[in-house]
């Protein structure tokens, strides 16, 4: 059996989800940098408050 490397196999979920036209987002810091509302991320879609708010329009 072949180990994949963390790194590795991050690489290939991610790259399989660009190959269907899925935007690659760069990672988010643990603290919030735009929301006062928040002490922390404790949540996958925190980050992405401003998109279903309206704030912003998603790039995709």
């Amino acid at each position: 059996m072949e180990w994949t490397g963390l790194n590795e196999l991050r690489e290939k979920y991610l790259s399989f989800f660009e190959s269907k036209g899925h935007l690659r987002l760069p990672s988010f810091p643990l603290i919030p940098r735009d929301d006062k509302s928040l002490l922390l991320i404790n949540s996958g879609m925190a980050p992405m408050k401003k998109y279903f708010t309206g704030e912003v329009t998603p790039p995709r």
